[in-house]
């Protein structure tokens, strides 16, 4: 298996990684393992095929009306 140095990161990035790593229940190695993990893994869409599913989208919901969302929001935090 392949080891990665990272230098210089800030203090306050340290911080929150080994924060974060405590409230996930992990050292700070295998949390900082597992978020270099899920970046290199997580599927990429290029330009072109995010225009394309805009575009489905917007055909889609064409001519649909939709309600105000912080209207709602609002009304529910009222009760």
């Amino acid at each position: 298996m392949a080891q990665i140095l990272v230098r210089n990161l800030g203090k306050e990035v340290v911080e929150r990684l080994k924060k974060r790593a405590l409230e996930n229940g992990r050292s700070l190695q295998s949390e900082v393992k597992l978020i270099l993990e899920q970046a290199a893994l997580e599927p990429r869409v290029d330009m072109e095929t995010a225009r394309r599913m805009l575009e489905e989208f917007r055909k889609r919901f064409k001519g649909r009306k939709f309600s105000d969302s912080a209207r709602l929001i609002h009304e529910d935090r009222a009760r």
